[in-house]
């Protein structure tokens, strides 16, 4: 049908994702898109997600920083269907010639870039785990070494290889004409579906973050946060402060899934750490909690990957590493502070910018290219029309920023707020030993729109 309505939520209030979905299907077919919340956002904690169906209809894509599901959940939505049947709607060009040229000439530098045409296709995200702990920036034990002897079991190589056994697969994609394909599904022991998408960010804040080397332990973690709708990541970093505050042991697997239980079950601590990893550490006293304006760091370590600190520190998201990582910039030395805040400025007007237009992230490494800056200006002009250089296109980033910036003024949030945890300063990390060295004033040019 054209149009929306809103129906009672019934008997689908109080489901699980997965549960839901199914049942969602069920009831109004098995061709539609479903966003929708789990307990978590039911219960608005402040680590919720909503989550989004996949090509098989599975609640196993996130948007899942910042609490979004307690969004949902504190207005009561709790799903959105979606289908597009029979509604005839097109999409409107300027120039529809001119913009498959260009799209197809931009899919051509995307192929042909090492990091999303071989790198991401072949091994996914979690072929950063080695190359990040290379680097010694592995988030490990809470952020207390950046490397981790025991990397190669939770590595992309060993990912690959253990689902090509079980008859999962890598190189999937995540919707219909993806060029890159960097998603995964995830088989268990038995060779069945436990989880899709077992992404960089999980596997490293919910396995060398928090001692834990098992895969398999790594994809129940992200099987149960999927379907309750939790984020992964805040999760991960939640844990791995308990384990700092001793109430559970760093490796703990057993343990670790416990922790998550409780918040499916609303204990009182389970409801504690539904509000994430500044609030639980707070609650036990733990001094080296690693998040910026309340939420936790993604899965690069500042001290060895400064770029990604000052987008961490400066973000208006907090520690956002989809806001500007600089894990794949090859100019700018990244244990040095030297040009890492204009490094971060680009990169986050860059993402922000991608971000608008609609445009995966990971399909922007390929503008290293100025061929391909151009293939992407001309997609902009051929859908909307008008003349479109590289100030207009970007400056949509500038001022995605200049209002994210505008918005937490208004909040409340300050300067003060633009730091890395105070431990990051002063705590040498191994194996490189760096702190993170970039003064209050330094961080203040990032982002200076």
């Amino acid at each position: 049908m054209d149009g929306a309505e809103l129906i009672p939520a019934g008997r689908y209030a109080g489901m699980n994702n997965y549960a839901l979905a199914a049942a969602l299907q069920k009831d109004f077919g098995d061709k539609i898109g479903i966003i929708s919340i789990g307990g978590a956002g039911e219960r608005c904690y402040k680590n919720s997600t909503v989550q989004i169906s996949d090509m098989s209809g599975r609640p196993s894509r996130a948007a899942a920083r910042g609490g979004v599901g307690a969004i949902m959940g504190s207005r009561k939505l709790k799903a959105i269907v979606l289908d597009t049947a029979g509604s005839g709607s097109e999409t409107e060009y300027a120039d529809r010639e001119k913009f498959l040229s260009a799209v197809k000439a931009y899919i051509q530098g995307i192929k042909a870039n090492p990091l999303s045409g071989q790198a991401l296709p072949a091994l996914g995200t979690a072929v950063l785990v080695n190359a990040v702990n290379a680097l010694g920036a592995l988030p490990t034990r809470n952020f207390s070494s950046g490397n981790y002897a025991e990397a190669e079991k939770i590595s992309g190589e060993n990912l690959a290889k253990t689902q090509g056994e079980r008859g999962g697969r890598t190189g999937h994609i995540c919707q219909g004409g993806c060029p890159i394909g960097c998603s995964n599904i995830y088989h268990d022991e038995n060779g069945e579906y436990l989880t899709s998408g077992l992404e960089y960010e999980t596997i490293a804040l919910n396995g060398s973050n928090c001692g834990i080397s098992s895969l398999d332990t790594i994809a129940r973690i992200d099987r149960l946060c999927d379907d309750f709708g939790l984020d992964t990541m805040e999760t991960g970093a939640t844990v791995a402060v308990c384990m700092e505050a001793g109430k559970l042991s760093f490796g703990d697997a057993k343990g670790a899934l416990a922790l998550i239980q409780e918040m499916i079950e609303g204990t009182e601590f389970g409801k504690v750490l539904g509000q994430g990893a500044a609030y639980t550490g707070k609650q036990l006293g733990v001094k080296r909690i690693p998040t910026v304006k309340g939420q936790s760091l993604a899965a690069y370590d500042p001290r060895a990957l400064k770029g990604t600190g000052v987008t961490y520190a400066t973000s208006p998201m907090g520690a956002d590493h989809t806001a500007g990582n600089s894990i794949a910039t090859t100019n700018v030395d990244p244990y040095k502070k030297e040009g890492q805040v204009e490094l971060s400025t680009n990169l986050q007007v860059g993402m922000a910018t991608f971000d608008s237009l609609g445009l995966c992230i990971f399909s922007g490494f390929c503008t290293e290219d100025p061929a391909n800056v151009g293939h992407l200006l001309e997609m902009v002009a051929a859908r909307f029309g008008g003349e479109w250089g590289p100030d207009q296109v970007f400056g949509l980033g500038v001022q995605a920023l200049v209002l994210e910036k505008s918005f937490n003024a208004k909040a409340g949030f300050t300067a003060e707020d633009n730091r890395l945890p105070e431990f990051m300063y002063s705590e040498p990390l191994p194996p490189t030993n760096n702190v993170f060295d970039l003064s209050d004033e330094e961080l203040s040019q990032a982002i200076p729109f």
